[in-house]
């Protein structure tokens, strides 16, 4: 992409449709705060400039926003035209196009972008907007076309009369603008409608009077236009987001038994010819190698990493565990806090009792241990090669390489 392009991310929105206390922007969408897809699509055009503009709780916004993009901060939440006005107050000195892109849009994809800038640019329009058309577009705001089918405004739909909510093509929010264009045209915005706030969608019609080029591109998917603002929005976010994973995984050699009962989060790597079984929930910046069988009903929190050829079956759970190569945890296990040898097994129920009640503490099982069904290893403990557990041992003390132990505290019964 050229450099002559800056991107301004609007980022400072409530979660008062959500009912919640977390700004928006930040609600996880597949293991991950929504705005950082947005940040992601932003970098990957390679840009001049990135500006991000803060407001509500803009300290926990902020810890995401990546160093070299800038923060400018809303100071009063009157309206995104005011907020791409405070986003160009970071870009002085800047030539070329403003591209405006809304955190809660993370559903976006590079090369729809992409497709908006090209033909701006080589195009020579001074505004254009991304559209998308919706069957049924409740809740977004509606593209107004004069006699000639010229794009000549916007129209919100808390706004918007009942021929104009008929309107099927709609304004995902996502603007390409000469920067001239925009920056001497946002002062004629007036807060004209039912919530006094100073709309960005009205610097269209503004411009379109003006007789200055305004052009729109269709995004061939709609679902990308998918604004979030409530819980149930979300939710569909995270289901259209978790597709595009799992199949990413799929395309890359991976085995998802039922994708649709496989919940996989963002930044997770899993090798080629792992088989992923259902009712399976796999968190973010979990590393599975190659040839691995995962569930069903497992759960692998984060810190996880699976060699190759590791068995983690049937309902059990992981955190911050290291698993070596060909080990098999089989069944209702927790291990947690673990560094776990090769060709280790794991027998049926067994736990690492981790946390003591004011730290978690390490357990390591070297390699070729056999751990009886059962078996509770109370951490800290190490338990060393070829040792053995027998079923329904409690394991308090370290245990040497090759050693039998058993019972409640376990006991030596045969050293190495």
């Amino acid at each position: 992409m050229k450099k002559n392009i800056a991107v301004i991310i609007l980022a400072a929105g409530k979660s008062t449709r959500m009912k919640s206390e977390l700004p928006k922007v930040l609600h996880p969408l597949c293991g991950r705060p929504m705005l950082g897809y947005v940040l992601d699509l932003a970098a990957g055009l390679k840009p001049e400039q990135v500006v991000a503009v803060l407001g509500y709780k803009q300290e926990l916004v902020r810890k995401i926003i990546p160093k070299g993009a800038k923060i400018v901060i809303q100071k009063k939440l009157i309206g995104t035209a005011d907020a791409v006005k405070a986003g160009l107050s970071a870009l002085k000195g800047f030539k070329g196009t403003v591209l405006v892109l809304y955190g809660d849009n993370p559903l976006l994809k590079n090369e729809t972008l992409k497709k908006l800038l090209d033909y701006h640019l080589e195009n020579n329009v001074d505004a254009t907007l991304l559209t998308a058309y919706l069957k049924k577009p409740s809740g977004y705001g509606r593209i107004r076309r004069d006699k000639y089918f010229s794009i000549c405004g916007i129209v919100e739909e808390k706004d918007a009369d009942e021929v104009e909510k008929d309107i099927k093509e709609i304004n995902t929010g996502i603007m390409a603008f000469k920067k001239d264009k925009l920056e001497g045209n946002l002062k004629y915005v007036r807060p004209q409608n039912r919530k006094k706030e100073y709309y960005l969608t009205d610097i269209i019609e503004i411009l379109a009077k003006k007789g200055y080029l305004v052009d729109g591109v269709k995004a061939e998917d709609a679902q990308e236009a998918l604004g979030i603002n409530t819980r149930a929005e979300l939710a569909q976010a995270n289901s259209l987001m978790q597709k595009r994973i799992n199949d990413k995984l799929m395309q890359d050699g991976v085995t998802i038994i039922d994708p649709a009962s496989t919940f996989i989060d963002f930044g997770t790597k899993i090798g080629a010819d792992t088989v992923i079984y259902p009712f399976t929930v796999i968190q973010s910046g979990v590393k599975i190698g190659k040839r691995c069988s995962v569930g069903p009903f497992a759960h692998l929190r984060e810190e996880v990493e699976l060699k190759d050829d590791v068995t983690a079956g049937n309902f059990i759970e992981m955190v911050r565990a290291k698993i070596g190569s060909k080990t098999f945890v089989k069944h209702f296990s927790y291990i947690g806090d673990s560094h776990v040898g090769s060709s280790v097994n794991i027998g049926a129920g067994t736990v690492t009792a981790n946390f003591d009640g004011i730290r978690k503490n390490y357990t390591v099982i070297k390699d070729n241990a056999n751990i009886g069904s059962d078996t509770i290893i109370v951490a800290p403990a190490k338990i060393g090669k070829f040792a053995i557990t027998g079923a329904g041992s409690v394991v308090t003390k370290n245990i040497p390489d090759k050693a039998v132990v058993a019972g409640v505290p376990a006991r030596i019964l045969r050293k190495g």
